[in-house]
């Protein structure tokens, strides 16, 4: 799979995944089951793990579940609720431990105990008690502010309201799932799709009574804020929890070594169907908590955890048609409408082709009998064709050489990377000439991450464009509402509405409009960095002037993929003059510089060789936790160049060259007033 292609189904799947957040968490009406959400959330975090250049402030990685609903007061956590990676098999168990072992520079010999704790299939909660009362319950929410569901949690009667131990912290937020029992949603089965959506829905009622009719249960696991907490390991906080009358898994483990971690995960696989609650794999947390500390974060998920997911379904089905999707960077996207079977308690209509390159090597075609596979793909996949039931008058699917939607040509680009063709054909129209372009890129200027314009949802934007109302973007700012007021389904005060929201929406932060002009490989989290480098739209515009692209490559985080993509995106003359009329129309606001005043403030740094028992990581973590920042490149932008074992000669020459001072690992933690 090629990055491009990559690149339009990890966007995709984002897109896809925050739908069904909304309807899951905010209206509580979800749309697919929690098997199917689940496998879509591992596929984006897997394309994450596998792909470093994907990148999303909207990705599961980054943010969990929905903002707060309107129905709860809202609070915030005062430490983030975080999402978890995942982990299919034991390969990724494998580069698991190899990324701490890395993290923490310690070879193969270093041993790690992990706590290993089935997870419970079903709504996260933290508790706040302060001593010894519990006196706040919130939802996970967006992972940093939940909704205040203290009145429902009281009704719980797995949750201590008074805890008397003398060892109890002072203050702490115990965190932990809650869950129906299989036993007890027999008697709900009708009222709901699954236990996870019952559990959710009665969680989340207006009124506490109707909580309390409903058998939930809560299983704690973890814990957020702490203040007194005398622990020193995961699994000895679980034995804690169990003496201040809290319920915990039964089948919680501390294992050392990625072959017990196996060994263990198939014994409990086997046990599933006899359990009582359902659970949808393992978590593995490094046991010790003061390495949990030094491992930290990525993004929202730490390092020192991982979900380890059940296997998949897989099932047979026929093969209706074949459906050509276009996307708006041009990707032309296959999906197989196949016979609806039912998959692990999901009905299934469509299954991902990928590209042209995986039809032909499967030699896939419309008609066949295939083995369909749910294994976390936003769609399932086709895993395989039965050929000994393929008809005799079955024709070879031919991809489109002309785009199905503006018959322009398609192309394969060569990736200078990998000196090949991409595997993803792309229309290649510019200038919003391409229908199905210009209405997906569209969709992505008005969507949730971007402009966030209510009421004006894809369905609108489809219907306004045939109605030629919005071609480009500056048109959402310049509607006829008369016009609009005189369409079916539509009256002054839903006019008055959009209207009111088009407006609210003129005022918008540089990061927020750069991801919303939809340049490949500039995600949300890239365009923050663009933002910070640039600071106001007149010298991020003025890029098409100046041409100094070189510049970028000195962003930590910005590659040669996103500059080329930035170069491509400024030498469209469309793009410039879409540019021009949104500055007439928006009030554009400069991107926040840091006011830290850390020991590392103004100064920049960049690593060569090995250090001695800290890893690059470790270091860059260090750097921005002080204010500094690490650059990619000597450059004269340098301040200091740190050495370790067998450092790159040409940089270190290089820097003295240009009077940059260079230091060893010794001087560097001195800076910080570490000692090495």
């Amino acid at each position: 799979m090629k990055k491009k292609e990559i690149q339009e189904k990890y966007l995709k799947n984002i897109k896809l995944i925050n739908k069904f957040n909304k309807f899951y968490y905010d209206k509580s009406k979800p749309l697919v089951s929690d098997k199917e959400y689940d496998n879509i959330k591992n596929e984006i975090l897997l394309l994450e793990k596998k792909y470093r250049f994907l990148k999303s402030q909207n990705s599961p990685s980054r943010i969990v579940g929905f903002k707060p609903s309107k129905n709860f007061k809202k609070a915030l956590h005062r430490v983030p609720m975080l999402s978890l990676a995942n982990a299919f098999t034991e390969e990724d168990l494998i580069n698991f431990e190899k990324k701490i072992f890395n993290f923490l520079s310690k070879d193969k010999n270093y041993k790690i105990f992990y706590s290993a704790e089935p997870k419970i299939d079903g709504i996260s909660a933290s508790l706040t008690y302060k001593s010894g009362e519990f006196v706040k319950g919130l939802s996970r929410g967006d992972g940093k502010e939940g909704e205040d569901i203290t009145a429902n949690l009281l009704t719980l009667t797995d949750i201590p309201k008074k805890i008397q131990s003398k060892d109890f912290p002072e203050e702490i937020d115990i965190r932990g799932e809650v869950f129906i029992q299989k036993s007890d949603f027999e008697k709900l089965k009708e009222k709901f799709a699954n236990p996870r959506n019952a559990a959710s829905g009665s969680l989340r009622q207006k009124n506490p009574e109707d909580t309390k009719k409903i058998p939930l249960k809560f299983i704690a696991y973890t814990f957020g804020f702490e203040k007194g907490l005398k622990t020193n390991s995961q699994f000895e906080y679980l034995t804690e929890l169990n003496k201040w009358g809290f319920k915990t898994n039964p089948l919680n483990k501390l294992i050392s070594g990625v072959s017990n971690l196996i060994e263990n995960y198939n014994y409990v696989e086997k046990q599933r169907s006899n359990l009582d609650f359902d659970i949808d794999g393992i978590v593995y947390k490094v046991n010790n908590l003061a390495l949990q500390k030094r491992l930290g974060n990525v993004a929202n998920a730490p390092r020192w955890a991982v979900a380890h997911k059940f296997s998949s379904n897989k099932a047979t089905s026929l093969i209706l048609d074949i459906e050509i999707q276009i996307g708006r960077t041009g990707a032309l996207t296959p999906v197989a409408k196949i016979k609806p079977v039912n998959i692990g308690g999901v009905l299934v209509s469509n299954a991902t082709l990928h590209n042209e390159d995986e039809i032909i090597r499967k030699d896939i075609r419309i008609g066949d009998t295939v083995i369909v596979e749910r294994a976390g793909d936003v769609i399932p996949h086709i895993l395989s064709v039965d050929l000994k039931k393929r008809s005799k008058k079955s024709l070879k699917f031919i991809f489109p050489k002309n785009c199905p939607s503006c018959g322009s040509k398609t192309i394969k680009e060569f990736n200078k990377v990998t000196k090949k063709n991409d595997a993803v054909r792309r229309c290649s129209s510019e200038d919003y000439k391409c229908e199905k372009i210009s209405i997906e890129k569209l969709k992505h200027f008005v969507s949730k991450e971007a402009f966030n314009i209510d009421g004006l949802g894809k369905k609108i934007v489809e219907g306004f464009w045939k109605l030629k109302l919005i071609q480009l973007p500056q048109d959402i700012f310049n509607l006829d509402y008369n016009k609009i007021e005189k369409l079916e389904g539509w009256g002054r005060l839903s006019v008055e509405n959009l209207q009111y929201s088009i407006n609210q929406k003129k005022n918008i932060s540089l990061e927020r409009l750069i991801y919303s002009l939809g340049i490949r490989h500039i995600g949300l989290e890239n365009a923050k960095l663009l933002s910070k480098h640039f600071i106001s739209f007149s010298k991020f515009k003025n890029l098409s002037i100046q041409n100094d692209y070189e510049d970028l490559l000195n962003i930590d985080g910005i590659g040669e993929t996103q500059v080329n993509s930035i170069k491509s995106f400024f030498s469209n003359k469309s793009n410039i003059r879409v540019l021009n009329e949104l500055e007439k129309i928006l009030i554009i606001k400069n991107a926040v510089q840091n006011s830290d005043n850390g020991l590392l403030k103004n100064k920049t740094f960049l690593v060569t060789g090995k250090l001695n028992g800290i890893s690059r990581a470790e270091v860059k973590s260090l750097i921005e936790e002080n204010s500094g920042k690490t650059i990619s490149s000597v450059s004269k932008k340098l301040n200091f160049l740190i050495i370790g074992e067998k450092p790159t000669k040409k940089k270190v020459d290089y820097a003295k060259q240009l009077k940059i001072k260079v230091i060893d690992q010794a001087e560097f933690l001195k800076m910080l007033n570490k000692s090495s």
